[in-house]
This record gives C-alpha cells, structure tokens and sequence, in this order.
C-alpha cells in the first residue's frame, strides 16, 4: 500500500527549476522589528561530493526547518525543552533518523542556518569541519537517540556519536553549507510564541518518556511539525496527522508548496467580516491576538547554498506537488518572487496600507450584515468580529 500510495503522489509532481536568490529582509533587521516571529523554510535536496564522509544524495522533495525568533532551549536540559525568551532564537527539525524525538533545537539562527560561517563565503573542508565540532561542542545530539539503520555503512573509524552529526549537518543544523531555502517569516505576538512552544514540548513529550518516533513521509512528516505549531496561532486549519495512506498520498504537505501557501495565506486577499466570520481559524486569530493571518510584515526570503563549495554540490532542486492540468504553484511562486510586497518590508508596509484603506473604503454597515443569515442569528458573535476587524484594518491603514 506505501509502494503504490508513493507511485501515484509522483503522478503529481511538477519538476520546477529552483533559484535561490539572496532576496530578503536581512534576518538581524527583520528581527529588530518583529521580536518574535516564526519562519518556516523549504529546502532543497542536499547532494553531498563523493569520498568526503558520508554519502548523501537527497531527493528532489527536499526537506523543511522551522526557527523560532523568540524562543530557545531551556538551560541545562540535554533534551531539546523549548521556553519563551526575548531576543534568542531556536531552529528545529525533524528528521527520519531520530528514534526518542520528533525534533531537535538548534540554538540560533545564525548557527542554524550558518553554521556561523559567513553568509556568502565560499565552504571550505576545513570550515565544514568546525561547523560539525561547534555542533559537538553545544551536545545537540547528547540525548538524541538514532534509528539503527543509520548506522548501516558506517565507515571504519567512525564513532556513532561523531557519525549522528556527519548525518545530519546541511539537513538539522548549518543549512546553507549545502542546500539553497525559500522561507516565510511570519511576525507573532508573545502569546502565539508561548502557544506555539507549548504545542512543540507537547509533541516530543511521548518520545522523552520512552516511545519510539516513526517519522512517515505522509502521515507525520517534516513539514506537519511547522504547519500545526502555526495553527496554534490561528494562522490556518490544523493538518490532521496518522491518517490512512489512501487519504494522507492525496493531501500532505509538501515544502515547496508549504511555502508557497504560507505566502499566500499571509499576503493576498485581504478579507472581509464575512469572511473571517466563516474561517475559523481567522476568527481565532482576530479574537486571541488581535491580527489576522494576513497581516503586515509577513515576508519571503530566499538564500542559495555556500559557493564555491569543496563538500556539497549546488546545482540542485526542489519540486512543487501539483495537478497536473490546474497546477498554479509555478506561477504563485514566481510572483512571490517579482512583487516586492512579498519581500521588500516598506512595499509590504504600504501594500498592506493600501488594501485596509481599501476595505475601509467599501465597509458596509453592522445593520446590513446583521440583515442576513446567519449573522443576525449570531449578533453578539459577529458583531464582536466585526468591530475587532474595522479596529485592526482602522490600524493598518495608519487610521488607528
């Protein structure tokens, strides 16, 4: 049933050429403006130079990260334990290889996605291997527990603590020492921060008291992690996980394609009250944290691997899963990457301006939506969302 579930989502792979160009808000600048903010990052296959360590050939599906600005590792846990802290950030990822978690945390963004290296800089053997010592050095790995079939093909001389960090560099931590990333920022409060953080302790709480992690590229897969930590701060609907193969090769989530549907939530059409009236997970965000899913400051970046490159190859991919005759993730994320409003923040800033001018401009009144079903049935309810959205569009548009 897996064999035949993976045949047929292939049916609906769309091969696309991926660029990742240094486009963005430099990461220390967005921080400064949005002190917490969760960025989710699709990327690239990984394809590791033979006869250096391990061999790594990734597919073309790639993988995805989730950072967190505003949140970091509890102090003195040597299990990954996540708490609210100003000004630090936390990469995670979730991996195949781990047996006693769903995800690791990196300690910031800079070693995270850097390895602290310098973004731009050519990667040389040697900075590849003070990359995997500054990994050892923090003890990312002390209480991870790997699958055994890691281990299969271990090199003699290898230690398995050693090996658990030439297996995952470029994949867990140090993304840019060899895959190219398109993210989405999206900018929280402190509550969604705290939401999120409960939610990610809570999904590795079973794997810590004993049970083993099955990672299933379907049913609980990278991508999962990230999309339900943000739908804890009512940016979209939960993506159920564990469903039967038939169902889940028909409707998973896919990087690629994730980042693009990040984008598009947070960016285009703004809605109305109706609007938000029928999305629960709208109204959850407008009633909690006072914000919609779209929103102001929610913006693209893309970074290419290191190059030149002494360990990794970089001419590399990333697909979309499509249909095949309606497929539009091609053109969405080539006008994701042409519109400045997806990346520049002063054409966000005004773009977003713009569009709550523009609904304000065409607001109806309370009376003529509570002439109609079912708002009039649910005056109290509407009527609180209507007035908490006229407040947040009456801000927007610099009226408020």
């Amino acid at each position: 049933m897996r064999a035949v579930s993976l045949c047929l989502a292939l049916l609906l792979a769309a091969c696309a050429a991926a660029r990742f160009d240094r486009v963005g808000e430099p990461e220390a600048q967005y921080a400064a403006e949005h002190p917490f903010y969760a960025e989710f990052c699709a990327l690239s296959q990984i394809k590791k130079k033979p006869g250096y360590g391990a061999d790594i050939r990734g597919e073309i599906g790639g993988h995805s990260v989730f950072y967190l600005e505003g949140a970091c590792r509890v102090p003195g846990e040597s299990y990954p334990v996540l708490q609210v802290c100003d000004g630090e950030g936390v990469g995670l990822s979730v991996n195949s290889h781990f047996r006693n978690a769903k995800w690791v945390a990196i300690p910031g963004h800079d070693f995270f996605f850097q390895g602290d290296l310098q973004e731009g800089a050519p990667l040389t053997r040697a900075g590849y291997q003070s990359v995997q010592q500054e990994a050892k050095r923090l003890g990312l790995y002390d209480a991870i527990q790997f699958n055994d079939w890691v281990f299969d093909g271990m090199p003699p001389g290898w230690s398995r603590e050693d090996w658990k960090y030439e297996m995952s560099i470029a994949t867990d931590y140090g993304i840019a020492l060899g895959r190219g990333r398109n993210c989405a920022r999206v900018p929280v409060d402190r509550a969604g921060m705290q939401a999120m953080v409960d939610f990610l302790n809570a999904q590795n709480a079973p794997y810590r008291a004993g049970a083993d992690f099955h990672w299933d590229v379907f049913r609980d897969n990278c991508i999962h992690l990230a999309h339900n930590a943000l739908a804890r701060v009512g940016l979209w609907p939960v993506w159920p996980t564990g469903r039967s193969y038939l169902v889940s090769v028909f409707d998973f989530p896919v990087p690629r394609n994730e980042f693009v549907n990040l984008m598009r939530r947070t960016n285009d059409d703004p809605p109305d009250p109706g609007a938000v009236y029928w999305d629960l997970a709208a109204r959850e965000s407008l009633l909690a944290h006072g914000v919609l899913p779209w929103r102001e400051g929610a913006l693209a970046e893309s970074r290419p691997p290191m190059r030149p490159n002494e360990v990794y190859d970089t001419d590399l991919a990333m697909i979309f899963y499509d249909d095949p005759v309606l497929g539009s993730y091609q053109s969405w994320n080539d006008q994701i990457f042409a519109d400045p409003r997806y990346t520049d923040p002063a054409a966000n800033q005004a773009y977003v301006a713009a569009a709550a001018r523009q609904a304000e401009t065409v607001k109806k009144p309370l009376d003529w939506w509570l002439a109609r079903e079912p708002y009039r049935s649910d005056k109290p309810g509407f009527t609180l969302i209507y007035d908490r959205f006229y407040a947040l569009m009456a801000h927007l548009a610099g009226n408020g």
